[in-house]
């Protein structure tokens, strides 16, 4: 009789890590001038803070269908352009939206901004993107308005305040703890 081998295949599929209850969050991001990473990477380090939570911060043009398939949790980080979503975030959205839906339903999500003047149509545009897929919201989208109306203040390096990175990492750290609680 041959002997019997077992090939235990690590997978890093939500199902097979809900048997070792670990989750993972994914941060998607775009940024021209610095705001909004510097948001994401606020959430991010508050995620961090939750050791059952793995935390991938990743590029809106390098994040596809597969990145979300794998993910329990999304934080969807953007500036506001022209009074929407960057074009960047649209363009993950497109590349996403489809080879996702039905798979993802139900999972939780957050949304940052990073606005020039008021951020709430980028925000109702994710709102409707992640109504689609069904996704929970967890929080009211943070918005964060830097007031740069001139040219030169809208393309300069942004530098946000205290103040709202840790109002984004705090949201980071609620999404995390919520994922390893098995709330959302």
């Amino acid at each position: 009789m041959k002997p019997f081998h077992v090939k235990l295949r690590l997978c890093r599929s939500a199902a097979v890590r809900d048997i070792f209850s670990m989750k993972k969050l994914l941060i998607v991001f775009h940024s021209n001038t610095g705001g909004t990473s510097q948001m994401a990477q606020a959430a991010a380090k508050g995620a961090e803070s939750e050791p059952k939570v793995e935390v991938q911060i990743s590029h809106a043009a390098k994040t596809g269908p597969q990145e979300l398939l794998e993910s329990d949790g999304y934080i969807f980080a953007t500036p506001e352009n022209l009074a929407m979503m960057s074009g960047m975030i649209k363009d993950f959205f497109d590349r996403t939206y489809y080879p996702v839906l039905d798979h993802i339903v139900g999972r939780p999500y957050a949304t940052l901004i990073c606005a020039g003047s008021d951020g709430t149509n980028a925000a109702r545009q994710i709102q409707k993107i992640a109504t689609g897929w069904r996704l929970k919201t967890i929080a009211e989208p943070i918005i964060v308005c830097t007031y740069a109306q001139a040219p030169g203040a809208i393309v300069a390096p942004k530098q946000i305040d205290a103040h709202d990175l840790q109002r984004c990492e705090e949201l980071g750290a609620t999404l995390a703890a919520g994922l390893a609680l098995g709330i959302y």
